[in-house]
């Protein structure tokens, strides 16, 4: 049990640093960057907004979930099906977090190499999409997500930084963390080497693994890391930090729905072929050696971590506890007992991205003088005189699934 908690310190220690530089730098491109500026470059129906919908998503904090409502945003926008899918594939891979995370635990190759590989798997899904999948363009009204601006600037900075994000990310993060410490102490060595030195075969167990289970960027690079260090390929770990955000069950389920059959089946595909020929290409230039020595240097600090990498973990786990902590009691909120509110269920919100979503969308019916969305609870209390009837063509529309009203 000590090695344990060992082992877990010093891994947080060693991320919490860049952690919350990479959290600051993400509420600040939430609240300064228009996303006005994000949909004016994507609504071109050509290769360069394919090109465009990489970029601007690369650095965005959005995971395999959240990224969800936003897709379904730019789909209403007018967005070509092409700058979708490109959307989709890069954005969820990384962002300005999990870069500085990844450096902090797998060095700037592994740093470098993650939005290279977001970049090229999102614009080359995003051309197979153009040329696969034909276009339809729907005539129902645009759905944005815009916030409402709350507060001082700074403060949504602090808020969407240190709050909203810990609250979509911060579970996640902490079980990647615990994963991470426990295969460091009880992975034998020789594990991998039992499973075979193939590296494609490696690749085949992390793809059956990654694929359907949810896991963000940042949290998975704790894992990959330490999986690394007992044995696994650095290309079969690459794998899991390009499939394991990408994509999960839940989010091909609502991909499906919204986007077609065939659009899921070549997000899909791309991510999963891409994921391995990254994996390959890891391994042939020889990227593994460094990644290996700079995981073994992380761990070999672990038991006395620096003055400043024990506050910033101290800070981190404080920040994460309050945000769960805030997250469960939101789930047992009863709704207000006035007259003309109505509490609805509402399946698939998993972040504040969904939230908004959501409340944005209702927003726009006639009647709704307010609406209130839980992702914690699954709830949605809306107050006006509104029909339940369009109150579920707005939830659906904003790519969620409505369940009637609560009981």
């Amino acid at each position: 049990m000590k090695a344990f908690f060992l082992s877990l310190l010093g891994v947080t220690a060693r991320m919490s640093p860049y952690l919350l530089l990479g959290f600051l730098i993400a509420g600040i491109l939430h609240v300064y960057v228009p996303r006005k500026f994000y949909t004016r470059y994507l609504s071109r129906d050509n290769k360069w907004s394919v090109l465009w919908a990489a970029l601007l998503g690369i650095p965005l904090p959005l995971c395999s979930c959240g990224v969800i409502p936003t897709a379904v945003g730019l789909k209403n926008e007018r967005a070509s099906n092409g700058a979708v899918a490109s959307f989709l594939i890069a954005t969820p891979q990384t962002g300005i977090d999990s870069i500085l995370a990844t450096f902090s635990m797998m060095g700037l190759g592994f740093a470098l190499m993650r939005p290279a590989a977001a970049l090229i798997t999102g614009v080359c899904g995003g051309f197979l999409v153009n040329r696969l999948v034909p276009v339809t363009i729907s005539e129902e009204s645009s759905c944005r997500v815009d916030e409402v601006p709350r507060g001082g600037k700074l403060r949504r900075v602090l808020r969407y930084a240190y709050f909203e994000m810990m609250q979509d990310i911060g579970g996640r993060l902490l079980v990647g963390l615990l994963i991470a410490a426990l295969i460091q102490v009880a992975v034998p060595d020789s594990f991998f080497l039992s499973v075979g030195s193939n590296a494609l075969l490696q690749m085949a167990v992390i793809l059956l693994v990654a694929v359907p289970m949810y896991i963000c960027s940042t949290g998975s690079i704790p894992v990959a890391a330490a999986l690394i260090m007992k044995g696994l390929s650095p290309g079969a770990a690459m794998v899991m930090l390009m499939a394991g955000p990408a994509v999960n069950f839940a989010s091909v389920l609502v991909v499906r729905k919204s986007m077609g059959a065939r659009f899921t089946a070549v997000y899909l595909l791309t991510i999963v072929t891409f994921s391995v020929l990254f994996g390959l290409l890891v391994n042939a230039i020889g990227l593994g050696t460094s990644v290996s020595g700079h995981a073994a240097g992380a761990h070999s600090h672990a038991a006395m971590p620096g003055v400043f990498g024990t506050v910033c973990t101290v800070l981190l786990l404080i920040m994460i506890l309050n945000a769960l902590i805030m997250k469960l009691f939101a789930r047992f909120k009863k709704a207000p007992a006035e007259e003309g509110t109505v509490v609805y269920a509402v399946e698939g919100m998993h972040c504040n991205h969904c939230k908004a979503a959501v409340e944005d969308s209702v927003r726009k019916v006639k009647g709704v003088s307010e609406a209130e969305a839980s992702p914690a609870a699954g709830t949605l209390i809306v107050k006006g005189t509104a029909r339940e009837d369009d109150i579920r063509k707005a939830v659906e529309k904003a790519g969620f699934k409505f369940a009637g009203k609560k009981l």
